[in-house]
């Protein structure tokens, strides 16, 4: 009867810390990815316009953040509509060959003043891991995730203009979904 009763309450908690995952659906409505590409002379901002995938979180506690995004990379913008054709081009981005650009978390870790997010990022076909600072909170069954970091277009093969257009790229990444 022991081992009965044993196995019942395993099976319970097991069903009990399922339902206490959330999901929030995340779209370009709710998840901002904007960048900042710099030069000697100047900047260019932009972004991306349809976003989709999910955010988990168990329970309340935002250190179990499972995100899972995909990034349509003919939805492209920036401030000037020549500069976003020339992203689309194989120059940078590469559309054709890589309409999709994908991150997924592999860690989530509380720091003193927030969060550090551990992840892949796949853009132009090439995959790295990155780690960036982010501000991070549930509040109201909605998820709030504040993000600003750089990372080298090199890495991702994106090497047009070297010398007249800066390695370093900022992301910006603000995230408001409601489950």
């Amino acid at each position: 009867m022991r081992p009965m009763l044993s196995a019942l309450l395993l099976a319970l908690f097991a069903i009990s810390s399922r339902a206490a995952e959330v999901k929030f659906p995340l779209t370009g409505d709710n998840t901002l990815i904007q960048f900042v590409g710099t030069k000697p002379d100047g900047k260019h901002e932009g972004g991306f316009k349809t976003v989709k995938g999910t955010a988990t979180v168990s329970g309340v506690d935002v250190s179990t953040l499972k995100l899972a995004l995909e990034i349509d990379m003919d939805s492209t913008y920036t401030d000037d509509p020549k500069l976003t054709a020339h992203l689309k081009s194989p120059d940078f981005f590469d559309v054709k060959a890589n309409p999709k650009s994908k991150f997924a978390t592999t860690k989530v870790e509380r720091t003193g003043e927030g969060y550090t997010i551990t992840g892949d990022l796949t853009l132009n076909g090439k995959t790295r891991s990155l780690t960036f600072p982010a501000k991070l909170f549930l509040l109201d069954g909605t998820l709030l995730l504040e993000a600003e970091f750089r990372i080298n277009r090199n890495d991702f093969g994106i090497s047009y203009g070297k010398g007249k257009i800066d390695d370093q790229v900022t992301l910006k990444v603000s995230l408001k979904a409601k489950k």
